[in-house]
């Protein structure tokens, strides 16, 4: 019998997506347990917004909370942790020896499994953590952030994907975090990788625009072998494809998925308790779930999916993706929005965009901030939308509306004209580059960080920083930090 192994995303970008990155590390360790039981391949529980999140809006301890983590779950293979590249899991390039510093540490505390990207898919950025992962002993999944322009291709892809792999990484995962992938090009990348590479092949979506779970089930036809999933109610909308339908098409293809289904019927019921406690950070239009149970979902439905699925022409595939989305929605998971495939913005930035904008009271400018965000992200070289270009160029575009095109640049901005983030995919458009740095400013000729200080060497006297994961954090954020471990010792 064929096999795919499943990784589950529900405590870390599962509710990052869905509520902001809220979930605090006590409800977490609640469920992980159960989460734990139900046999995942992996389980990912740190990285990404969780450190920023948890220093900046739930006063916690982000060590604190992988060493509790690593406690539940004590196989260093199976806890994973997202990874930035050169960004780590803040917003912009570090040098090399603070990066080998917080890889070091994470490995040690226990989370041997670390993705990393790069939201430029500039490779040199990945470079020193894939080597630094290896090094204490981890494993590397390297990842393709998956973009739509006129140079990303699915060659173009494959051929990255070669040269991650020749530098070392043990897993590729396609990386698409704003749900652009459709059926068709699916079946092409993933059909291509397939045959390309030696080593495994990692599926990773977010269901925003309706095209992920039908992506997913496309990705295991043809012979992926991991999947990303989360659990119910952190499931649909701006997250990833449900689990229990996953489980549902893995059956019906015969294939081996090896999850437990009624310890997933135990997790997603504590889940919808946790999520009870996080309403009021989930959008109206995400509270939608209800329970779903692998084994009620209606087969009948699934064989019409696939039997489209098997006849594989586009008419099909658009037929298939009709049908899905009605699935989807008849299990109560939220709609998907059509929106997106132009402003091409991930799962997570969507929550957090929305919050931002309800706060400032201009939530009613959201869609021509969204019609904007294509426009901006052209201005700089069609850069794929994943922390931290999605926050440069949501906010730019966000400025761009409110106060008049390039009126005012970000810092960060300057910094991903200039190319201290690394290479765009193409050259910025001139008259931009020349409104915003003025004349005679060419972007970067090197790898960003071979321009950057060491800093674990300097000294930090700073009575608030006692120990090696203090420095750490201090140097990586800066002020969130340094008033986090103030509060810590006061």
């Amino acid at each position: 019998m064929r096999t795919v192994a499943f990784a589950d995303l529900t405590v870390r970008d599962g509710q990052q997506s869905l509520a902001a990155t809220r979930m605090t590390t006590a409800q977490a360790l609640s469920v992980l347990p159960l989460i734990r039981d139900v046999g995942f391949a992996a389980i990912e529980v740190w990285g990404g917004a969780v450190l920023d999140s948890c220093i900046r809006y739930l006063n916690e301890d982000p060590w604190e909370r992988l060493d509790a983590f690593h406690s539940v779950v004590p196989e260093p293979a199976t806890l994973r942790t997202l990874l930035r590249g050169q960004n780590l899991f803040a917003y912009q390039p570090f040098p090399d020896d603070l990066v080998i510093a917080f890889v070091k540490e994470a490995v040690h505390s226990g989370t041997g499994l670390i993705r990393i990207f790069d939201a430029l898919n500039d490779w040199r950025n990945l470079q020193m953590a894939l080597l630094a992962v290896r090094a204490y002993g981890g494993i590397v999944e390297a990842g393709l952030s998956y973009t739509v322009s006129p140079i990303h291709t699915t060659d173009h892809y494959v051929d990255l994907a070669l040269k991650l792999a020749s530098e070392g990484a043990h897993r590729i995962v396609v990386k698409d975090m704003a749900g652009l992938l459709q059926p068709f090009e699916t079946l092409d990348l993933f059909g291509k990788l397939k045959r390309a590479l030696t080593i495994p092949v990692v599926f990773h979506s977010h269901t925003t625009t309706g095209f992920a779970t039908l992506n997913a089930v496309i990705a295991m036809q043809e012979g992926v072998d991991i999947v990303d999933c989360a659990i119910t109610p952190f499931a649909g909308g701006p997250s990833h494809p449900p689990v229990e339908v996953l489980v549902a098409f893995a059956e019906a293809m015969g294939i081996d998925h090896g999850l437990d289904k009624k310890a997933l019927i135990r997790a997603q019921a504590r889940l919808f308790e946790i999520r009870s406690h996080l309403v009021d950070h989930i959008a109206p239009e995400n509270r939608t779930h209800r329970a779903v149970d692998p084994d009620q979902i209606d087969r009948r439905k699934v064989e019409e999916i696939l039997g489209c699925l098997a006849r594989r022409d586009r008419a099909d595939l658009r037929h298939a993706v009709s049908l899905m989305r009605a699935l989807m929605g008849s299990l109560g998971y939220p709609t998907h929005d059509d929106d997106m495939l132009d402003a091409q913005v991930p799962g997570g930035m969507v929550s957090n965009l929305q919050s931002q904008l309800r706060q400032m009271g201009q939530l009613n400018r959201l869609d021509e901030i969204l019609g904007e965000i294509p426009r901006v992200r052209a201005d700089v070289g069609y850069v794929p939308l994943v922390t931290p270009t999605s926050q440069i160029v949501g906010s730019q575009a966000t400025f761009n509306i409110l106060m008049g095109r390039y009126a005012f640049v970000s810092n960060e901005f300057r910094m991903l004209l200039r190319g201290e983030f690394g290479r765009t995919p193409t050259p910025p458009d001139p008259e931009v580059l020349h409104l915003v740095l003025g004349p005679g400013n060419e972007p970067l000729r090197y790898r960003p960080a071979s321009y950057l200080h060491p800093v674990l060497e300097d000294d930090h006297d700073l009575p608030y920083v006692r120990t090696h994961r203090d420095l750490l954090l201090h140097l990586m954020l800066k002020q969130p930090a340094d008033q986090f471990l103030q509060s810590k010792i006061a």
